[in-house]
Protein backbone atom coordinates (compact mmCIF):
# COMPACT_ATOMS: atom_id res chain seq x y z
CA UNK A 1 0.00 0.00 0.00
CA UNK A 2 1.37 3.14 -0.84
CA UNK A 3 0.56 4.82 2.65
CA UNK A 4 2.36 2.32 4.45
CA UNK A 5 5.11 3.29 2.23
CA UNK A 6 4.69 6.79 2.84
CA UNK A 7 4.25 6.67 6.37
CA UNK A 8 7.67 4.42 6.70
CA UNK A 9 9.74 7.31 4.39
CA UNK A 10 7.54 10.13 7.13
CA UNK A 11 8.72 8.15 10.06
CA UNK A 12 12.42 7.77 8.92
CA UNK A 13 12.35 11.55 7.85
CA UNK A 14 10.62 12.61 11.45
CA UNK A 15 13.43 10.47 13.62
CA UNK A 16 16.33 12.24 11.62
CA UNK A 17 14.57 15.41 12.64
CA UNK A 18 14.56 14.26 16.14
CA UNK A 19 10.37 15.34 16.18
CA UNK A 20 10.44 18.60 15.22
CA UNK A 21 7.93 20.27 13.81
CA UNK A 22 8.40 21.78 10.11
CA UNK A 23 6.16 24.15 8.20
CA UNK A 24 7.34 25.01 4.86
CA UNK A 25 8.51 22.55 1.80
CA UNK A 26 10.73 23.55 -0.55
CA UNK A 27 11.41 21.93 -4.48
CA UNK A 28 14.40 23.21 -5.54
CA UNK A 29 14.04 22.84 -9.83
CA UNK A 30 17.00 22.67 -11.99
CA UNK A 31 20.02 25.11 -11.02
CA UNK A 32 18.68 26.42 -8.23
CA UNK A 33 19.62 23.48 -5.65
CA UNK A 34 21.82 25.91 -3.56
CA UNK A 35 19.17 27.89 -1.95
CA UNK A 36 19.81 25.35 0.54
CA UNK A 37 22.94 26.23 1.53
CA UNK A 38 21.43 29.28 3.09
CA UNK A 39 19.34 27.34 5.69
CA UNK A 40 21.02 27.20 9.01
CA UNK A 41 21.59 24.43 11.44
CA UNK A 42 21.13 22.00 8.70
CA UNK A 43 20.59 18.66 8.75
CA UNK A 44 20.77 16.41 5.08
CA UNK A 45 19.59 13.64 4.08
CA UNK A 46 20.57 11.77 1.05
CA UNK A 47 17.62 10.51 -0.92
CA UNK A 48 19.10 7.22 -1.29
CA UNK A 49 18.61 6.44 2.55
CA UNK A 50 15.02 6.87 2.79
CA UNK A 51 12.82 4.07 2.64
CA UNK A 52 10.72 4.11 -0.50
CA UNK A 53 12.56 7.65 -1.99
CA UNK A 54 12.68 7.99 -5.19
CA UNK A 55 15.94 8.64 -6.20
CA UNK A 56 17.20 12.07 -9.07
CA UNK A 57 18.77 11.58 -11.93
CA UNK A 58 18.94 14.82 -13.36
CA UNK A 59 22.77 17.12 -13.65
CA UNK A 60 21.45 20.06 -11.29
CA UNK A 61 19.84 17.76 -9.04
CA UNK A 62 21.80 16.82 -5.95
CA UNK A 63 19.42 14.46 -4.33
CA UNK A 64 19.56 15.83 -0.70
CA UNK A 65 16.35 16.89 1.83
CA UNK A 66 18.04 19.23 3.70
CA UNK A 67 15.54 20.35 6.55
CA UNK A 68 16.96 23.67 9.42
CA UNK A 69 16.12 27.45 9.37
CA UNK A 70 15.38 30.01 6.72
CA UNK A 71 14.48 33.35 7.87
CA UNK A 72 13.40 32.54 11.05
CA UNK A 73 11.27 29.54 9.26
CA UNK A 74 11.58 25.62 9.64
CA UNK A 75 11.83 24.74 6.09
CA UNK A 76 12.18 21.00 4.83
CA UNK A 77 13.89 21.51 1.25
CA UNK A 78 14.64 19.21 -1.78
CA UNK A 79 17.49 19.67 -3.62
CA UNK A 80 16.52 18.47 -6.65
CA UNK A 81 13.03 16.58 -8.02
CA UNK A 82 11.68 13.59 -9.59
CA UNK A 83 10.57 14.37 -13.24
CA UNK A 84 8.05 12.00 -15.05
CA UNK A 85 10.10 11.92 -18.06
CA UNK A 86 12.73 9.87 -15.84
CA UNK A 87 10.55 7.44 -15.67
CA UNK A 88 8.92 7.81 -12.62
CA UNK A 89 5.02 7.01 -12.01
CA UNK A 90 2.89 9.95 -11.37
CA UNK A 91 2.26 8.36 -7.93
CA UNK A 92 6.34 8.49 -7.37
CA UNK A 93 6.95 11.92 -8.92
CA UNK A 94 4.64 13.12 -5.95
CA UNK A 95 5.98 10.96 -3.49
CA UNK A 96 7.97 13.50 -1.57
CA UNK A 97 4.80 16.39 -1.51
CA UNK A 98 2.79 13.46 0.42
CA UNK A 99 5.56 12.68 2.61
CA UNK A 100 5.90 16.36 3.54
CA UNK A 101 2.18 16.33 4.45
CA UNK A 102 2.31 13.70 6.87
CA UNK A 103 5.42 15.27 8.65
CA UNK A 104 2.50 18.13 9.31
CA UNK A 105 3.99 20.92 6.56
CA UNK A 106 0.84 23.17 5.30
CA UNK A 107 3.17 25.00 3.06
CA UNK A 108 4.34 24.50 -0.17
CA UNK A 109 6.96 26.47 -2.83
CA UNK A 110 7.59 25.08 -6.35
CA UNK A 111 10.66 26.35 -8.38
CA UNK A 112 11.64 25.68 -11.70
CA UNK A 113 13.30 26.10 -14.48
CA UNK A 114 11.19 27.16 -17.69
CA UNK A 115 10.82 27.82 -21.17
CA UNK A 116 9.89 31.13 -21.70
CA UNK A 117 6.71 31.59 -24.13
CA UNK A 118 5.44 35.24 -23.80
CA UNK A 119 7.53 37.12 -26.31
CA UNK A 120 7.47 39.80 -24.10
CA UNK A 121 10.18 38.94 -21.44
CA UNK A 122 13.41 37.51 -21.52
CA UNK A 123 15.99 34.66 -20.25
CA UNK A 124 16.57 35.46 -16.61
CA UNK A 125 13.00 36.41 -15.96
CA UNK A 126 11.62 35.31 -12.65
CA UNK A 127 7.72 34.26 -13.37
CA UNK A 128 5.17 33.86 -10.48
CA UNK A 129 2.56 30.93 -11.31
CA UNK A 130 -0.71 31.92 -11.02
CA UNK A 131 -2.35 28.75 -12.90
CA UNK A 132 -1.75 25.77 -15.08
CA UNK A 133 -2.46 23.27 -17.89
CA UNK A 134 -1.58 20.00 -17.71
CA UNK A 135 -1.92 18.44 -21.37
CA UNK A 136 -0.53 15.07 -20.68
CA UNK A 137 -3.15 12.17 -19.86
CA UNK A 138 -0.52 11.35 -16.33
CA UNK A 139 -2.17 12.09 -13.23
CA UNK A 140 -1.20 11.70 -9.92
CA UNK A 141 -4.51 10.74 -8.32
CA UNK A 142 -5.61 8.22 -10.67
CA UNK A 143 -6.13 4.87 -9.50
CA UNK A 144 -7.74 4.42 -6.13
CA UNK A 145 -7.64 7.27 -3.60
CA UNK A 146 -5.81 7.85 -0.75
CA UNK A 147 -8.32 8.63 1.43
CA UNK A 148 -6.17 9.52 4.50
CA UNK A 149 -4.32 12.11 1.92
CA UNK A 150 -7.80 13.59 0.71
CA UNK A 151 -11.12 13.12 -1.14
CA UNK A 152 -11.67 11.23 -4.44
CA UNK A 153 -12.45 14.72 -6.50
CA UNK A 154 -11.27 17.98 -5.31
CA UNK A 155 -10.92 21.53 -6.38
CA UNK A 156 -8.43 23.31 -8.32
CA UNK A 157 -10.36 26.38 -8.89
CA UNK A 158 -6.90 27.95 -6.56
CA UNK A 159 -3.97 25.60 -7.53
CA UNK A 160 -1.84 28.18 -6.40
CA UNK A 161 -2.62 29.97 -3.22
CA UNK A 162 -4.32 33.12 -3.67
CA UNK A 163 -2.76 34.77 -0.29
CA UNK A 164 0.75 33.43 -0.60
CA UNK A 165 1.26 34.79 -4.50
CA UNK A 166 0.37 37.90 -2.95
CA UNK A 167 3.17 37.60 -0.46
CA UNK A 168 5.05 36.72 -3.02
CA UNK A 169 4.47 39.77 -5.17
CA UNK A 170 4.99 41.71 -2.14
CA UNK A 171 8.46 40.19 -1.32
CA UNK A 172 9.21 40.95 -5.16
CA UNK A 173 8.34 44.74 -4.24
CA UNK A 174 10.43 44.82 -1.40
CA UNK A 175 13.40 43.87 -3.12
CA UNK A 176 12.91 45.36 -6.65
CA UNK A 177 12.41 42.36 -8.25
CA UNK A 178 10.91 42.70 -12.10
CA UNK A 179 8.51 39.39 -11.16
CA UNK A 180 6.46 38.46 -13.75
CA UNK A 181 2.67 36.89 -13.57
CA UNK A 182 1.61 33.93 -15.48
CA UNK A 183 0.41 30.29 -16.76
CA UNK A 184 2.45 27.27 -16.92
CA UNK A 185 2.34 24.49 -19.24
CA UNK A 186 3.42 21.07 -18.26
CA UNK A 187 4.92 18.87 -21.11
CA UNK A 188 6.18 15.50 -20.63
CA UNK A 189 9.34 15.85 -21.62
CA UNK A 190 12.57 14.92 -21.69
CA UNK A 191 13.05 16.55 -25.01
CA UNK A 192 12.23 20.17 -25.27
CA UNK A 193 8.95 21.50 -27.26
CA UNK A 194 8.76 22.13 -30.79
CA UNK A 195 8.24 24.96 -32.23
CA UNK A 196 4.63 23.95 -33.02
CA UNK A 197 4.00 22.86 -29.65
CA UNK A 198 5.30 26.19 -28.32
CA UNK A 199 3.05 28.12 -30.80
CA UNK A 200 0.58 25.93 -29.67
CA UNK A 201 1.11 26.71 -26.00
CA UNK A 202 0.95 30.53 -26.60
CA UNK A 203 -2.50 30.15 -28.01
CA UNK A 204 -3.84 28.19 -25.25
CA UNK A 205 -2.72 30.68 -23.00
CA UNK A 206 0.75 29.72 -21.55
CA UNK A 207 3.66 32.20 -20.25
CA UNK A 208 6.23 29.51 -19.69
CA UNK A 209 6.50 25.75 -20.40
CA UNK A 210 8.20 22.78 -18.47
CA UNK A 211 8.38 19.53 -17.62
CA UNK A 212 7.29 19.71 -13.62
CA UNK A 213 5.52 21.39 -10.72
CA UNK A 214 2.05 20.69 -11.95
CA UNK A 215 2.20 17.28 -10.83
CA UNK A 216 3.00 18.33 -7.13
CA UNK A 217 0.79 21.16 -7.37
CA UNK A 218 -2.05 19.00 -7.87
CA UNK A 219 -0.92 16.27 -5.22
CA UNK A 220 -0.94 19.38 -2.91
CA UNK A 221 -4.41 20.69 -4.04
CA UNK A 222 -5.54 17.10 -3.14
CA UNK A 223 -4.13 17.33 0.82
CA UNK A 224 -5.18 21.01 0.96
CA UNK A 225 -1.57 22.21 1.37
CA UNK A 226 -1.07 25.82 0.55
CA UNK A 227 0.87 26.17 -2.59
CA UNK A 228 3.09 28.36 -4.69
CA UNK A 229 5.52 27.60 -7.88
CA UNK A 230 8.22 30.28 -9.09
CA UNK A 231 9.50 29.68 -12.55
CA UNK A 232 12.64 30.82 -13.84
CA UNK A 233 13.01 31.76 -17.72
CA UNK A 234 15.92 30.36 -18.23
CA UNK A 235 15.66 30.35 -21.82
CA UNK A 236 13.40 31.65 -24.92
CA UNK A 237 11.17 28.42 -26.08
CA UNK A 238 11.55 26.86 -29.29
CA UNK A 239 10.70 28.95 -32.64
CA UNK A 240 11.21 32.33 -30.85
CA UNK A 241 14.87 32.80 -31.61
CA UNK A 242 17.00 31.05 -33.73
CA UNK A 243 19.27 29.12 -31.85
CA UNK A 244 19.04 25.01 -30.61
CA UNK A 245 18.36 24.29 -26.74
CA UNK A 246 20.10 22.61 -24.44
CA UNK A 247 20.38 21.70 -20.92
CA UNK A 248 23.36 23.93 -20.28
CA UNK A 249 21.79 26.79 -20.66
CA UNK A 250 19.45 26.17 -18.36
CA UNK A 251 21.79 25.68 -15.61
CA UNK A 252 23.68 28.64 -16.41
CA UNK A 253 21.00 30.90 -16.32
CA UNK A 254 20.16 29.54 -13.55
CA UNK A 255 23.02 30.31 -11.93
CA UNK A 256 23.14 33.97 -13.29
CA UNK A 257 19.99 34.56 -11.48
CA UNK A 258 19.98 32.28 -8.51
CA UNK A 259 20.84 35.36 -6.07
CA UNK A 260 17.88 37.23 -7.25
CA UNK A 261 15.99 34.24 -7.02
CA UNK A 262 16.85 33.01 -3.51
CA UNK A 263 16.15 36.32 -2.31
CA UNK A 264 13.28 36.50 -3.38
CA UNK A 265 12.06 32.86 -2.08
CA UNK A 266 13.71 34.09 1.85
CA UNK A 267 11.80 37.15 1.38
CA UNK A 268 8.65 35.07 0.87
CA UNK A 269 9.12 32.83 3.44
CA UNK A 270 9.90 35.79 5.82
CA UNK A 271 6.46 36.80 5.34
CA UNK A 272 3.98 34.51 4.40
Amino acid sequence: MIIDNLKDSASYINKKLNGEKYEYALVLGSGLGDLADEIENPVAIDYHAIPHFPVSTVPGHKGMLVAGTLEGKKVIAMQGRFHFYEGWSMDEVVYPIRVFKLLGLDKLILTNAAGCVNKEWKPGSLMLINDHIKIIAECPNRGANIDELGPRFFDMSEAYSKEGRAKVKQAAATLGIDLKEGVYMMFSGPNFETPAEVRFARIAGADAVGMSTVPEAIAASHMGMKCIGISCMTNMAAGILDQKLNHEEVLETGERVKKSFQSLVKETIRIW
